[in-house]
């Protein structure tokens, strides 16, 4: 399945989880909710590692004050849908995998179309509404999903296992207002590099993912600490699913 060309780029890689492992990597479908400061690392650095096809939504076109964080937007990109500016880098970047952007908001009735054949779900987004939307779609479909969230010089980062660790909604049951936080750009850099190596060890099975554990990131103190995290019995969201 991989080309003499793949074989070569990927070598180093290889080396920690052989052919195999690559292939399952070019076979997986990350859905990626965001094109923005999270979105662009995360993408960055799936397609750098062969996951074979990146599909992303986002309904924003770039601005100037994107520029801090979004590191797949330049400023020849100002005025264009993200997803058309991320598609582009990527296909530069790593010919040999597939990536699909699709400039739209994510709402109730299409959430469940956008996620379907995924392998795993990335919430890359700044805003709880339509994160919960991820959630309940993780948790209808049985996808798992990687949060990841920051403000400031501070984030943080969970992986779900629908039906057995706890959901978004257990951990942030009430969803916090939403406003223009500020942000400096290392943060999601930092963050949406978390979420993505979350990606590749739960599509290579390697590692433990932060399954039922909520990493934080203090960035001025420099401090990363995690913290556990169990499911909720009367959460709205997953208090009536049976634990698996």
């Amino acid at each position: 399945m991989l080309s003499e060309q793949e074989l070569q780029r990927y070598q180093r890689q290889m080396m920690m989880f052989d052919k195999e492992g690559q292939e399952q990597l070019k076979t997986s479908r990350v859905f990626i909710a965001g094109g923005g400061g999270l979105g662009c690392p995360i993408a960055l650095y799936l397609a750098v590692a062969g996951v074979g096809c990146i599909d992303i939504a986002d309904r924003d076109v770039v601005e100037r004050t994107n520029l801090n964080r979004q590191v797949l937007h330049w400023e020849k990109d100002i005025g264009k849908p993200k997803v058309l500016s991320i598609e582009e880098k990527i296909r530069e970047i790593n010919p040999d995998i597939n990536v699909i952007g699709r400039h739209v908001t994510i709402t109730a009735e299409n959430v469940l179309e956008l996620v379907k054949d995924a392998d795993i779900i990335v919430d890359a987004l700044d805003n709880f509404s339509a994160r919960y939307l991820l959630n309940r779609a993780a948790l209808q479909t049985g996808i798992p999903l990687v949060h990841g969230g920051i403000r400031g010089f501070d984030g943080q980062v969970l992986t779900v296992i629908p039906g057995k660790t706890a959901c978004l909604n257990c951990v942030f049951p009430h969803a916090a207002p939403e406003e223009v936080f500020p942000v400096i750009g290392v943060t999601p850099g930092i963050i949406g590099i978390l979420q993505a190596n979350e990606v590749l060890k739960c599509l290579l099975r390697m590692g433990e993912p932060l399954e039922g554990r909520l990493l934080v990131w203090d960035g001025l103190n420099a401090k990363m600490d995690t913290f556990t995290v169990k499911r909720r019995n009367n959460c709205e969201a997953c208090g009536d699913i049976t634990p698996s």
